[in-house]
This record gives structure tokens, sequence and C-alpha cells, in this order.
């Protein structure tokens, strides 16, 4: 999400220089923005406070003379590499009460601007927020078709000549955002019936969600979860027709590359973190309960995500079918 904000600060300011700190994991990401310049990697964690370490960062980027930052978590913590490298004008919300270490202060009126995109566009803009076009650009990674032919052969696989499914089962967060399993497995099952192969994408986390939907549905389906690189599943991702997922990582991550998307939302709220491409579709049920930004079901239901059938979800993809490439109708 934070490349539509960089798209915007290269349409506001067409010559200024982008540099991220970021880190380390999120490096294979920014690589494939050419909106970024450099990308400053660290190793710290996120719960860390890693006090030396944040100041080690901040005194080493004073020398890079750098003219504004946009700090864009609301954490105290974030701030502080910023107002060590002494950066002159420091952009941020208010957050955990960053007075001082931020000098550039906005108040974040949640009402206005609803979705996080929104939010982070609106700090690399000097007028009021009100005045941001909801047509923010999408975000959109770029690819090397010599890259995607290294990973192909990496993984001892061949261009498609038929259509793949991708699923995303997992949620770094927790079970609440996770579809149903069993209902992974229904919708691979159908399209592997009439002639689809299935990917399964992961971290290492999600490798048994991976390997119980790859015993059910058979040597048709690939379990990549724990086996890519982020660089590398973007590479892959960029090679399937459809992609049935979770609101997570790896969803931002299909509509960055403009895939046909089916995006399934239920104790989050896909007002605030769609997937954004025009190719992407949500299912959310919208329950009184919903949403409730809970790691586990506090009803222990989960009726926001078992409510959606897979029938549901075969639909979608059916009316899909019908606009994609020839290949996919093979």
């Amino acid at each position: 999400m934070a490349q539509s904000l960089f798209k915007v600060l290269k349409h506001e300011q067409p010559c200024v220089n982008i540099d991220v700190l970021t880190p380390l994991w999120s490096e294979g990401l920014l690589k494939r923005m050419p909106e970024v310049r450099h990308i400053i990697s660290h190793t710290i964690e996120h719960s860390q406070l890693a006090w030396n370490k944040r100041r080690d960062i901040g005194l080493a980027l004073r020398y890079h003379a750098y003219q504004q930052v946009i700090v864009l978590p609301n954490s105290w913590k974030s701030a502080l590499i910023p107002f060590w490298a002494k950066i002159p004008q420091r952009t941020g919300y208010i957050g955990e009460m960053r007075y001082g270490l931020l000098n550039d202060i906005r108040q974040l009126n949640k009402s206005i601007l609803c979705r996080t995109v929104e939010r982070f566009v609106a700090l690399g803009l000097p007028f009021d927020a009100h005045k941001i076009s909801r047509d923010i650009p999408n975000p959109r990674l770029s690819l090397d078709s010599i890259e995607i032919e290294n990973v192909l052969q990496r993984f001892k696989l061949k261009s498609p000549s038929q259509p793949i499914l991708a699923l995303c089962p997992g949620a770094e967060f927790g079970s609440a955002k996770r579809w149903p399993i069993e209902y992974y497995v229904a919708c691979a099952k159908r399209k592997v019936a009439e002639g689809w192969k299935v990917w399964v994408f992961g971290s290492p986390k999600d490798i048994p969600l991976g390997a119980e939907i790859q015993v059910f549905v058979g040597d048709e389906c690939l379990n990549l979860c724990g086996k890519t690189t982020l660089p590398e599943a973007v590479d892959l991702l960029s090679l399937v027709s459809v992609v049935i997922t979770n609101d997570s990582g790896l969803m931002h991550v299909a509509a960055a590359l403009d895939k046909p998307t089916i995006a399934l939302f239920g104790s989050s709220n896909p007002e605030m973190t769609p997937p954004l491409s025009n190719h992407a579709r949500v299912l959310y049920l919208g329950l009184t309960c919903s949403p409730c930004y809970q790691r586990r079901c506090p009803k222990k239901h989960m009726k926001c995500l078992r409510d959606i059938e897979p029938a549901q979800v075969l639909d979608m993809l059916k009316m899909i079918e019908k606009s994609l490439p020839r290949l996919a109708l093979r």
C-alpha cells in the first residue's frame, strides 16, 4: 500500500528521490517498485525497542542529508530514527503522542480517510485530507522475464500450459482471518476436475495448511508454502490465472500484480484494507460482530468466514473465467 504513496510523490515531484527504510524481509518486494531509489534494510523486529540499533541507524543517516521523512507506522519508537537522523521535516500522524520526535504532525480524521492507502497518501501531500481524491493509483509491482524463468527452473516447473488456481490459505495475524481449510480443498478439487492446476502459497507457518490441501487434492496441487522467498512468490504468482486468498500480505501482492483475485474477509474490514486492484473482488458478510479485529473468533463460531461457502466462491470464479485469456479456458 505504501507504493501508492510513492507513485503520488513521483507525480507531484517528478525529480524527487525516494529511499525506504524497511525491515529486511520486505527488501525483495521494494526492489519491484520502480519509484524507489535506495532500500535501507534493518533487522529490528516489530516488538523491539532496540534503542541502540535505532540510534546507530539514525546517526548513519545524517550523512545522506535527507530533506523530509514520512513515517508510516504510528508507533513512538518508529519516529526515533528520523529524530536522531536530524531530518528537517519529519512527517507523520500524531500516533503515540510523538510531539518533538515529529515536527510535521498530522491529525488523522478516520471518517474522511477510511482506507489505509488514503492515510498513507495524505502524508505525502501538503494540502488538507478532504481534498484527497479516491482515484489513488493502485500499487503495481514490476516483473523481469529472466527472473521468472530462473524461478521456474529453480522449482523445476515449466511455463503454464493450463490455467493455475493460486490459494493463499494463511494469515499471519491469526485464525480469525482464515477461511476454513476444507473450503479451500473443495474449490481446488473442483478446478482440478476441470483441468486446472493448483499452487498453494504461504509462509513457513503455513506449511501444514498447504500440506493438508495437497493431501486431499492430489498430484495436480503444488505446495509452495515456506519454500519460496517473497520475490519468488511474486514471480510465481504472476503466472497464475486466479487467486483465492484471505485478507493477508499475499492478497496485497496478488492485487499489485493485477491478478484476478477473490479476497475473503471476516474479522477485518474490507473498507479499510481492500485489495487495490480493479480485478479484485471481495466476499464479506458484514455480520453484526464483524469486523472484530481479533486474532481468534471471540464467539468461537467463525460464522463471518464459515458462512461464505465454497459454492459462492466457485460461482464468482466462474464469472471471472469469462474474462480470462484463452489459456485459462482450455
